[in-house]
């Protein structure tokens, strides 16, 4: 019985070091490439809301990261705020694909147009989780306009009902806080 008790804990030492091993030499599985996450990428970072002016105000509008060795981005909208929200990004085979979970409840789940502008990712609809599209309101369309790397402009289409809402319509200029 002893004999079990000091052999266990050393095994599970051997396994834990096993697992993890010398970092240097553990090779990182590569990141699969996909442009427009790559685009996504280079958004870490903080994002501010603007004035009439075009001038950045104090108001935090969005908190991106990236996260799980390079192979997500990570968006939190209004953070801190009753409204927060999170949106994902990761690759699905050769699709950048945005899961957004929306203050409303549901999750809808976008895929980013390839053929979108090279300045631009146009997220479209691609299903969700808690949502009737022909009935619930919910996101259906995003797209980010990359103006140069501290400008950003987001439109959203949201839908109610089966077709586009204008009360779910919104356009935000961005500048990145510096």
């Amino acid at each position: 019985m002893t004999r079990r008790l000091l052999v266990c804990p050393a095994l599970l030492l051997a396994l834990q070091l096993a697992a993890y091993g010398d970092e240097k030499t553990v090779q990182q599985p590569p990141v699969t490439a996909n442009s427009d996450l790559e685009k996504m990428k280079k958004l870490a970072g903080t994002w501010l809301a603007t004035d009439d002016d075009g001038k950045p105000t104090d108001q935090v509008m969005s908190i991106v990261k990236v996260i799980a060795g390079g192979s997500v981005v990570h968006e939190t909208h209004f953070p801190g705020q009753p409204h927060e929200m999170v949106s994902i990004y990761y690759v699905d085979g050769p699709d950048l694909v945005m899961t957004h979970y929306c203050v409303l409840g549901n999750q809808p789940r976008m895929k980013a147009d390839r053929k979108s502008a090279a300045d631009q990712i146009r997220f479209q609809f691609a299903g969700g989780s808690n949502l009737d599209p022909a009935k619930d309101k919910h996101m259906h369309e995003a797209t980010l306009t990359i103006v140069d790397a501290d400008h950003i402009e987001v439109n959203g289409v949201g839908w109610d009902g089966g077709a586009p809402s204008k009360e779910m319509c919104c356009g935000q200029k961005l500048v990145r806080k510096k």
